[in-house]
């Protein structure tokens, strides 16, 4: 009886087929992963921000009297976060992501609601970035 030594040619350009194929699958929804991550690092970074407005709503008396300069908010730039701005009224809150590899890089509109005293945030995505690149509270 021949024992076999190795693989076929057959056998060797199955398995690679079946690699070629997973890695087909999976490098694109690795990169839209890591741009996600990336534009994340944006919304936590527009946290200091919501703290700010959130406060300033509840000692001013509502977020119809926060503005930009009354929250006592200062931004800094980050790696991929290159504005984070509270608006003159209302307290709604824009950010723009950069370095992300993302094309269109995302803007973020964080809009406040206020209920019984309790502040909710809107998250919407305002530059038509791809949605697979968006953090979940994001998607809208």
């Amino acid at each position: 009886m021949n024992k076999q030594q190795g693989f076929t040619l057959i056998e060797l350009m199955i398995v690679i087929a079946i690699l070629g194929i997973l890695i087909a699958i999976a490098l694109p929804a690795y990169q839209d992963y890591t741009v996600r991550t990336k534009n994340a690092e944006c919304l936590n970074i527009a946290a200091a921000a919501k703290l700010a407005v959130s406060e300033t709503a509840q000692d001013r008396g509502g977020l119809d009297k926060v503005n930009s300069s009354n929250t006592g908010y200062a931004f800094k730039t980050s790696k991929y976060c290159k504005t984070v701005a509270v608006a003159a009224q209302n307290g709604v809150i824009t950010t723009e992501a950069s370095g992300t590899g993302g094309n269109p890089i995302a803007k973020f509109r964080l809009e406040p609601t206020s209920d019984d005293g309790r502040i909710d945030w809107k998250c919407t995505e305002t530059n038509s970035a791809k949605k697979s690149q968006l953090p979940a509270e994001c998607r809208g």
